[in-house]
C-alpha cells in the first residue's frame, strides 16, 4: 500500500512538472521582444542615463550651495527633497535598464553574440556588482541624500557603461547594413 502511495505521489510530480512545461510561454529565448527591449535600454542608457555630465548635474554641490545661500528654510528643505527623489528615479531607471540588459544576455545574447564562457561568467558578475552597487547606491541616497555618494555614483555609471559596451557588441547584428538587393539577387 506505500508503495502505491509513493509511485501516485511520484507520477503526480511529474504529471505537474509535465504541465507547467507545457504551459510555458511559447517564445523563443531570442525573441524579436528581448531584441528590441534590449536595444531601447541600451539607447536610453546611453544617450539619456549614463552621460557623465547627467551624472555629475545630479549630483552637483554647486546646486545645494546655491539654494541653501539664496534660498529660505523651507525653499531649500523643498529642494532637497525633490533632488533626493529626482536621484532615486534615476537610480531607479538605470537599474531597471540594466536588468533588460542582462535579461536579453541571459536568453538571447548566447545564440547571437558568441560569448565565449569565461566571458559570459565575467559578464554574469558585472551585472551581479552593478546591481549590487545600484542597491548600495540607492540606500547611500535615501539615508544620506544625493550629496551622499557621488563618487559611488560616478564610478556605477562607468561600470554601467562598460556593460553597454559589450552589450553593444552583442546586438550589434541589429545595425549591420543591408547588402544591396542587386549583390544579392545577382549571387
Amino acid at each position: 500500500m506505500i508503495q502505491l502511495i509513493v509511485f501516485l505521489f511520484i507520477g503526480a510530480v511529474l504529471f505537474a512538472s509535465l504541465l507547467l512545461l507545457a504551459r510555458r510561454s511559447s517564445r523563443p529565448e531570442g525573441g524579436a521582444e528581448t531584441l528590441i527591449a534590449a536595444r531601447q535600454a541600451l539607447k536610453q542608457l546611453q544617450t539619456s542615463l549614463l552621460p557623465p555630465e547627467m551624472v555629475d548635474r545630479l549630483m552637483a554641490v554647486e546646486d545645494f550651495e546655491f539654494v541653501a545661500f539664496a534660498a529660505p528654510g523651507p525653499v531649500n528643505r523643498v529642494f532637497r527633497r525633490q533632488r533626493k527623489r529626482i536621484v532615486l528615479t534615476w537610480i531607479h531607471q538605470v537599474q531597471h535598464q540594466i536588468k533588460s540588459l542582462r535579461r536579453f544576455h541571459l536568453g538571447a545574447a548566447r545564440f547571437y553574440a558568441r560569448l565565449s564562457f569565461r566571458s559570459e561568467v565575467s559578464l554574469a558578475i558585472d551585472f551581479a556588482s552593478l546591481l549590487i552597487a545600484c542597491r548600495a547606491l540607492r540606500v547611500l541616497v535615501w539615508i544620506g541624500g544625493p550629496l551622499a555618494a557621488p563618487r559611488m555614483a560616478g564610478a556605477t555609471a562607468a561600470a554601467a557603461l562598460r556593460i553597454c559596451e559589450v552589450s553593444e557588441h552583442a546586438l550589434a547584428f541589429l545595425n549591420a547594413p543591408n547588402p544591396p538587393l542587386e549583390r544579392t539577387l545577382a549571387s
